[in-house]
Order: structure tokens, then C-alpha cells, then sequence
């Protein structure tokens, strides 16, 4: 028996895990791991997976329900999140529960409906049958409240499953995406703008786990900027897990480039080193592809000749979330998951130190490699690889 003032769990929808075929049972079992990590910092939970649908259950009063709720929908692979009362599998439990639920939410509205979905195919009424007696039930207790099956102001969702029919109201939407985990690992080149950050959610979106590569150049970059980057690091750690941010010096490197290379391939150069270092990071990390940023066209090293010059340098895949978004599209993700307030900050990373005044947009390959000869491009390399430090970014 269910009683009277039954706690309230949520119900955690699976995305585009349930199109999986015989590697679903691995996906999923990503997905339950990834959600108990989650909620762990919010108290006591019990997390178990069934027909499809993630059960999030408190076990005592103790447990921070709202903070429970967001870390939910911010699990990769959740596509929506219901907060639901359980009770007993018959009609007139259903109804006294969704009457005592959503009682708020009913004196609030003018008319709603019954949405019924029976899980649980042994139950003895269908689920166009369990909307209309719930319904019929409601309607006599809320006679204020007329029945409008086409566009109501509250819809009742009634759940029937295998241990206990459920009552929930609209369900939040959830992250999407896939388990974090099952795309596997790449290191993401993380500056200070709103790009980057945009870009490393998106691949973590898609199940990747991500490493984070930083540049540094003091003094012409300020403790505030690499403050500032890992700001933006522990904020996708809502969304992405703990993870660790590679910082490795560059200002000898873009000293020695102003010093021997012409103006108009600096730019492009400097990327072509931070390519190849973050390839040597990948390769120690055990990543499989690199994340960056760049969107098509959006500034000089950014045009499809540019990007071809700057990738050549690396045998490891490149991917580029961004290629095809203008900036608006950038800035509104950038709002919706969180960065963008401390993204906007007026802290300049390394790529804004010595930029040219007239930057090469239809760069050959064999120019930029002849001008990138006058460089010691192996000790350099090794010396900033040796001055990199790692920071822990945790929620």
C-alpha cells in the first residue's frame, strides 16, 4: 500500500539511447552511472533503470529535491525529467492522488485533460480507458474545471508500470544528447570567448568526454583571464562532469613568431602550434580527436583556406561544432547553458596578443610552412610542454 503523502521521485526519459540496437544495454548502463554520480552531491538517492524510463527515488527528507532536479536535466542522454507521486495500480487511487498532487495546478486552470500511458500491459484497462475514468473521477471533484482534450490548460500524465501507477504534470526537457562516456575522449581547446565553451558542450552533447587545453602568455595575458577560464570550465562541469584543464605557457612561442615571422601569418601560425600541442596532450591523454571553436568565415584564420593550413599539422581528427552557426546561434547556446556572462568578461586570453594588422585570408600552405622554417618548432614545443600544469575542475 501507498501511503497518503507518498514521497516524490523523478522520472528520467531516455533520448536517442532507446534507438540503439545491440549495444543498448551499454548505453544505458552509462546513463543510470552518469545520473547517480549527479545526484549524489544532493543527498541519498536510489537510481535504477526500467522499461525505458530512469527511476530517481529519495530515500530520506534530507535530500535537496531542486538541486536534484536541475542536476538531472543536465545529464546527456535525459530528454525530459517528470517530478511524480507514486500510488497504488487502481483507477480511484490514481484520481485521489493526482487530485491531492496537483491541486495547486488545478485551481489554477479552466480546463485539462487525462494523458494515460500503460507500461505495465497486464494492467486490466487500456490506456484510453484509464484517461477516461481518471478523468471522469477528476471532473466531479473539480467541477469548475471543464475537460478540453485538444488544448487544456493542465494535462494529468498518469503512468502505469510494473511496480505502481505514477502522477506527474508536464515533464521539464532534459539535455538530449547521449551518455557521457560513449563517444569517446577529446581534448578541447578552451579560450576566453563564447565560442569555445559553446563548442566543448556540444561534443560533450554527443557523449564525448572532454580534457580542456588552455593558453597562457604573461604578462600580456592577466591571472584574471586564466581565472576567468576556468570559471568557464567549472560551469560546463554542470553539464560535462569533473574534468581537467590543461595550461601550457605560450608566450615564448608567440615572442619568437613576432620576432621571425612575417605580420600576416601570425595568426596562423600561433594556431598551428596550439594544433600541435594539443595533439601531444591528446596522445598523453589517450583522446582520439581535437574540439575547437571555429565557426566558417567568422574571422581571418578562420576561412576554409585558413583552417586547412592550421589542421595540417595534426593526424588526429578535428572536430568543429560550429562550423555551419552564425554568432547569434553562438550566443544564444552560450546563454541556455551558462557561459556566456563570464565569456563576455573583459579578461583577453593569448589570442588577441599580437594580432595583425592585416591578417592573410587565402594563405598557401607552402608560404606558411616556409615562413614557420625560421622556428625552432621541436624545442619550442618542448618547452611549453614542460612548463604545463594541470588544474582539477570539479562542480
Amino acid at each position: 500500500m501507498f501511503e497518503e503523502n507518498a514521497q516524490e521521485i523523478f522520472l528520467l526519459k531516455l533520448g536517442e539511447v532507446v534507438l540503439k540496437g545491440l549495444n543498448r544495454r551499454s548505453f544505458e548502463d552509462k546513463l543510470v552511472s552518469n545520473v547517480c554520480r549527479r545526484v549524489r552531491r544532493c543527498g541519498s538517492f536510489n537510481v535504477y533503470l526500467r522499461q525505458s524510463t530512469i527511476y530517481v527515488e529519495p530515500q530520506n527528507a534530507q535530500c535537496n529535491m531542486a538541486e536534484a532536479l536541475t542536476a538531472c536535466r543536465q545529464v546527456f542522454g535525459v530528454v525530459s525529467v517528470a517530478k511524480a507521486v507514486p500510488c497504488a495500480k487502481d483507477v480511484t487511487a490514481i484520481a485521489d492522488t493526482a487530485a491531492r498532487y496537483l491541486k495547486d495546478e488545478f485551481a489554477a486552470a479552466k480546463t485539462f485533460k487525462v494523458e494515460s500511458k500503460r507500461a505495465d500491459k497486464l494492467f486490466r484497462l487500456n490506456s484510453i480507458q484509464i484517461s477516461q475514468q481518471v478523468g471522469g473521477i477528476l471532473a466531479e471533484r473539480f467541477p469548475d474545471v471543464a475537460v478540453d482534450v485538444h488544448k487544456p490548460d493542465l494535462t494529468v500524465y498518469v503512468e502505469v508500470r510494473e511496480k505502481a501507477a505514477y502522477v506527474h504534470a508536464p515533464a521539464a526537457p532534459g539535455a538530449g544528447g547521449l551518455p557521457i562516456g560513449m563517444g569517446g575522449r577529446a581534448v578541447s581547446l578552451l579560450s576566453g570567448g563564447i565560442d569555445s565553451p559553446v563548442s566543448s558542450w556540444m561534443m560533450a552533447r554527443r557523449g564525448v568526454e572532454l580534457e580542456m587545453v588552455h593558453f597562457v602568455s604573461p604578462p600580456y595575458t592577466s591571472q584574471q583571464a586564466l581565472d576567468k577560464v576556468l570559471e568557464l570550465a567549472r560551469l560546463l562541469t554542470a553539464w560535462c562532469g569533473r574534468m581537467t584543464v590543461h595550461v601550457i605557457p605560450f608566450t615564448r612561442i608567440q615572442e619568437e613568431i613576432r620576432k621571425n615571422c612575417p605580420e600576416e601569418y601570425f595568426t596562423l601560425i600561433m594556431r598551428r602550434f596550439m594544433m600541435r600541442l594539443a595533439q601531444t596532450v591528446a596522445k598523453s591523454v589517450h583522446a582520439g580527436a581535437l574540439v575547437t571553436g571555429e565557426s566558417l568565415g567568422q574571422v581571418a584564420s578562420q576561412t576554409m583556406l585558413s583552417l586547412g593550413v592550421t589542421e595540417n599539422v595534426t593526424d588526429l581528427p578535428v572536430l568543429r561544432p560550429l562550423i555551419g552557426m552564425d554568432k547569434v546561434e553562438i550566443i544564444r547556446l552560450s546563454r541556455e547553458i551558462g557561459t556566456f556572462e563570464t565569456s563576455i568578461l573583459p579578461y583577453e586570453d593569448c589570442c588577441t596578443v599580437f594580432t595583425p594588422r592585416h591578417p592573410c585570408t587565402r594563405p598557401r600552405l607552402e608560404d606558411v610552412q616556409a615562413a614557420e622554417a625560421a622556428l625552432d618548432v621541436q624545442a619550442l614545443m618542448d618547452e611549453a610542454m614542460a612548463g604545463r600544469t594541470r588544474v582539477r575542475v570539479k562542480p
